[in-house]
């Protein structure tokens, strides 16, 4: 029988017993809707209001800046295009950078054809962003500074607390895509510097289907829709209730359980050093200044699809970055952004541990992946 080992955390994490249990009530007996005024909808308020508090205790902020949305990408795009529709009047300058997650760079090209002008900041080899390239790109016309706080790639993390600093300095409210991190690593937006901070529960051992923006007291922005006056009328429709209790218990889990995920990083290493053992092989991302549980990693010669297809069939789920674009073609932005070339950048494989993986878990992979290899670059007309 063919073990089975998911690597793919990054991309989505199993919904925790815990968080299903939490939930299920709220399905069927406690169904009302948050904003009705009998019984049921009362008690079904009160479980969204405590998930709130939940959901701000895991990253240092006050319970009513806190919205919940439909998702990490909705929070993105509720973030910039609010911030930038609300503040046109005293600039059109967005400053981001080259590898921000597609939430982010879609919506800032979309907002481009709006009039915006955009400012995408270059990284490092090792995909850093330097707030001195960010500070030199503010102008009397910025009105908002997005550089997200771990690429969902390669795992780097960026000097966020830097960065929000100087947008502070500037009096430039300042967002950070945090999908990857909360949960992750310790994140406080006090500490961040962090205007709105996107947050999104499928990472974090919760269900699909809702995210969370963080807004800080004083931070206005426009509403992306326009209904009753749900979320205080930053975000109307009626609350999905279920998904709402299940991000806050994940939340909550995650408080309790950042130890674990920060030790993955030993996990992480011993896979770094094992793979590495294989000819023709490289880390992508900074070496120290990464995510704990994120190792990504390209090899000469092969396609990363072909790679993540055999891993398959040996009982490893993979991916060869990130899950959002995983049918596309084209070479990622992001490693194109690091000076990759596109054969390079096709060859790329990205591995994302969980809490329920083990050191077996990363002996089998560093004992599978190099026949793969190397049977991959037999059939390969580039190691010709």
């Amino acid at each position: 029988m063919v073990r089975s080992i998911y690597l793919d955390h990054s991309s989505t994490t199993q919904v925790k017993p815990e968080v299903a249990e939490a939930m299920y009530p709220y399905f069927s007996g406690k169904y009302g809707n948050p904003s009705s005024l009998y019984a049921i909808g009362r008690e079904a308020k009160k479980a969204m209001e405590e998930a709130r508090q939940k959901v701000a205790d895991l990253i240092g902020a006050k319970k009513e800046e806190i919205f919940f949305t439909g998702s990490g990408t909705e929070s993105d795009n509720l973030a910039i295009k609010g911030i930038a529709y609300k503040n046109r009047g005293k600039g059109a300058h967005i400053i981001t950078s080259s590898i921000e997650h597609h939430a982010v760079l879609n919506t800032c090209k979309y907002l481009e054809k709006q009039g915006f002008d955009v400012t995408y900041i270059p990284v490092s080899r090792e995909g850093l962003v330097n707030p001195d390239d960010v500070e030199k790109a503010v102008t009397d016309k910025t009105i908002l500074i997005s550089i997200m706080h771990a690429n969902n790639e390669i795992g780097t993390l960026q000097p966020i607390r830097e960065i929000g600093k100087l947008a502070k300095k500037n009096k430039i409210p300042f967002h950070t895509d945090a999908v990857q991190t909360a949960g992750k690593i310790p994140v406080n937006v006090d500490e961040l510097n962090a205007d709105l901070l996107s947050l999104s529960a499928h990472k974090i051992y919760g269900p699909k289907g809702v995210g969370a923006l963080y807004i800080r007291k004083g931070t206005i922005l426009e509403p992306m829709l326009h209904g009753g006056g749900h979320e205080r009328n930053i975000r109307p429709g009626t609350e999905n209730v279920p998904g709402i209790v299940g991000f806050g218990k994940a939340a909550e889990l995650a408080r309790e359980h950042l130890p674990e995920e920060e030790k993955l990083a030993e996990l992480r290493d011993s896979l770094i050093r094992g793979i590495l053992e294989i000819e023709d092989s490289y880390l992508n991302g900074h070496p120290k200044e990464r995510l704990p549980n994120n190792a990504n990693f390209r090899f000469s010669f092969i396609e990363g699809e072909s790679m993540v297809l055999t891993l398959d069939m040996n009982g490893i789920a993979a991916s060869t970055g990130s899950a959002c674009s995983s049918t596309s073609l084209e070479p990622s932005h992001v490693l194109m952004a690091l000076g990759l070339k596109p054969e390079e950048a096709h060859g790329s494989l990205r591995l994302t541990l969980g809490t329920g993986n083990t050191q077996e878990d990363v002996d089998y992979v560093v004992s599978v992946l190099p026949g793969i290899v190397g049977k991959l670059r037999m059939m390969s007309p580039l190691a010709r």
